[in-house]
C-alpha cells in the first residue's frame, strides 16, 4: 500500500511539476483544511527564526514574509488573513525558513516526526523521498547569523474576528490598505503579484489621464478659430472679385460718356 502511495505521488508530481514552475499553487478558491479561528490567535517569534507560531493553537500554524503557514494532513497551505481562504502549497516551493522550523514549535506534530529531534527541522527529505531532496539540496544549511529580520505581523486584522471576517475580495482591499510590506521569499512574493488588487489610479495618475483630455478640448476650439481664419481669405477674395468687376467696368461707362460730349461739340461745330 506504501509503495502504491509513493509511485502515485510520483506520478502525480511528474505530471504537475511543470505547472508548478509556472504556478505555486497559492491563493486557490478556499481549501477547507479544518481550521477555524474565531479571533486573531498569538503569534511568538521562533527563537532565531525569521518565523512565528501559534503556541495556544493545537495546529502546526506559522507566520513568515507576510503569510501565513499551516502544516496540515501532510500538506502545506498558505493563505495572506489568519483564518484563510487557504490555498495549496507544493513541497518543492515551501519558503526554506518555513521549513527548517525545528520541531519543537509543531504543535500538532505528525506521527511520522515521532523519534526526531526536536531542536532540528523535520526531515523533509526522508518524507518526500530523493526526487524533493535533490529538488530542495541543502534547504536544511544556512548561516543564522545571515538571517532576514522577521516581517511585521497584520495586526490589523484583530479587527475582524467571528461575524465581521471579511470575504475574499474584501480581504485584498484591506490588506492593500493596511499592510504595507513587501515580501522578500520569491514564493511570496508571486502568490502578492498573483492576487493584487486592482486599484484605481491615485492622484497624480488621475491627473495624467485627465491632461491629454483636457489638452485635446482645449485644442478643439483652436481648431475651430483655424479653419475660420483659413476660410476668411477666401470669404475677403468673394468680396473683392465682385468690386474688380464693377472697377472694370467704371472705366468703359467713363469712356462712354467722354465719346457723348464729343459727339455734341462736333455737331456744334457742324451746325
Amino acid at each position: 500500500m506504501r509503495y502504491g502511495m509513493i509511485v502515485l505521488w510520483m506520478l502525480f508530481w511528474s505530471a504537475t511539476s511543470a505547472v508548478a514552475q509556472v504556478s505555486i499553487g497559492i491563493g486557490l478558491p478556499g481549501v477547507n483544511i479544518g481550521i477555524n479561528l474565531l479571533s486573531y490567535p498569538q503569534l511568538v517569534q521562533v527563537p532565531n527564526y525569521p518565523v512565528y507560531y501559534a503556541p495556544q493553537l493545537g495546529s502546526n500554524f506559522f507566520f513568515y514574509d507576510g503569510a501565513y503557514w499551516v502544516y496540515e494532513r501532510d500538506n502545506w497551505y498558505a493563505s495572506s488573513w489568519y483564518n484563510g481562504p487557504w490555498g495549496l502549497v507544493a513541497p518543492e516551493v515551501v519558503p526554506l525558513y518555513v521549513l527548517r522550523v525545528p520541531v519543537r514549535y509543531y504543535r500538532d506534530p505528525p506521527e511520522y516526526f515521532r523519534g526526531w529531534r526536536r531542536d532540528a527541522p523535520p526531515r523533509w527529505g526522508n518524507h518526500w523521498g530523493n526526487d524533493w531532496e535533490q529538488r530542495r539540496r541543502g534547504w536544511d544549511k544556512w548561516d543564522r547569523k545571515k538571517a532576514p529580520a522577521p516581517a511585521p505581523l497584520p495586526v490589523y486584522q484583530r479587527r475582524y474576528a467571528r461575524d465581521r471576517y471579511p470575504q475574499a475580495e474584501q480581504q485584498r482591499e484591506l490588506h492593500s490598505k493596511n499592510y504595507r510590506y513587501r515580501p522578500r521569499d520569491a514564493v511570496v512574493r508571486k502568490h502578492y503579484e498573483e492576487h493584487a488588487v486592482q486599484k484605481a489610479p491615485v492622484p497624480s495618475q488621475r491627473k495624467q489621464q485627465r491632461a491629454p483630455e483636457e489638452k485635446s478640448s482645449r485644442q478643439q476650439p483652436r481648431q475651430g478659430a483655424g479653419q475660420r481664419e483659413q476660410q476668411a481669405p477666401r470669404a475677403k477674395g468673394q468680396d473683392e472679385r465682385p468690386q474688380g468687376r464693377e472697377s472694370s467696368q467704371e472705366p468703359k461707362r467713363s469712356q462712354g460718356k467722354g465719346q457723348e460730349k464729343g459727339d455734341e461739340r462736333g455737331h456744334e461745330r457742324n451746325k
